[in-house]
């Protein structure tokens, strides 16, 4: 039998009873953020059990909001790996062809009217950013990084809006709703504990479901537009083209151009 191997990747904004702070999104400094990193950590551990119950062989955790550091390391089923910290500058670190699919835990929305911590990568840096002329987050970018190595996608659980973006992208994927976004600081969650089982059996059902999950890419060369929040921002964007040619300033805050996908070009 081939080896399964999964990646879990474990963002914050996502969980239960994670509201951040107004106007700052979720920091070491937010109120929520040590009940968040525990929270994560218990959630991750759901995965990775229904991920080892299903026949996994392997299973990565990989810690990436912010800088890398923040689940409870020595808290981890102890038969999981752990990527965690900086400066790889690539996306999915370690990960090849031969993994079987992809868990998104706590992952965010996009902006959206109401939607709970919505950004993309930096809610500080940027307004939007678009892959052809769509709208796409952390959760597209990503599943398209892995989808160029063939690797599915299969679970996320997240908020509502959230997840109604996963499902629109992903058809095939298998989710659970942690709490209903009402305000980009507030959501109505369900409790953690409750949330620990339902994203046991939601990974549960996904992996018995592998066959049906399919690669989630982008034609290649892609048109990739980003809105910055600052002016400056935007006047002095590093960004180039695959032909090294610099992107279009489009306005005083977006800048637009044709990409490929190589692993580095989106790091936290």
């Amino acid at each position: 039998m081939m080896k399964k191997k999964f990646f879990i990747a474990v963002d914050l904004e996502g969980l239960p009873c994670t509201v951040g702070t107004y106007g700052a999104g979720l920091t070491a400094d937010s109120p929520c953020y040590r009940f968040a990193c525990v929270e994560a950590t218990q959630e991750a551990n759901a995965a990775a059990a229904a991920l080892f119950d299903s026949g996994a062989d392997e299973v990565v955790v990989w810690d990436n909001h912010g800088t890398g550091i923040n689940l409870h390391y020595d808290a981890l089923d102890e038969r999981v790996l752990i990527l965690n910290g900086a400066g790889t500058r690539k996306r999915f670190p370690e990960m090849d062809e031969t993994f079987s699919g992809i868990v998104f835990i706590g992952y965010h929305a996009y902006d959206a009217p109401y939607a709970t911590l919505a950004h993309v990568y930096s809610s500080s840096a940027f307004q939007y950013q678009k892959v052809n002329g769509k709208m796409v987050g952390e959760m597209q970018i990503d599943a398209a990084i892995a989808g160029r190595m063939g690797v599915p996608v299969i679970f996320a659980s997240s908020d509502d809006i959230c997840l109604d973006q996963a499902k629109e992208s992903f058809p095939w994927i298998t989710t659970f709703e942690v709490k209903k976004s009402l305000a980009w600081g507030s959501a109505l969650s369900k409790q953690p504990i409750a949330v620990h089982k339902g994203i046991y059996d939601g990974v549960k059902q996904a992996a018995s479901k592998l066959a049906d999950c399919k690669p989630y890419t982008f034609t290649e060369p892609f048109e990739y537009e980003v809105r910055y929040k600052r002016t400056e921002y935007a006047v002095t964007s590093p960004l180039r083209s695959y032909d090294n040619t610099p992107f279009e300033l489009i306005d005083a805050y977006t800048r637009r151009g044709k990409l490929m996908i190589p692993e580095h070009i989106f790091e936290f």
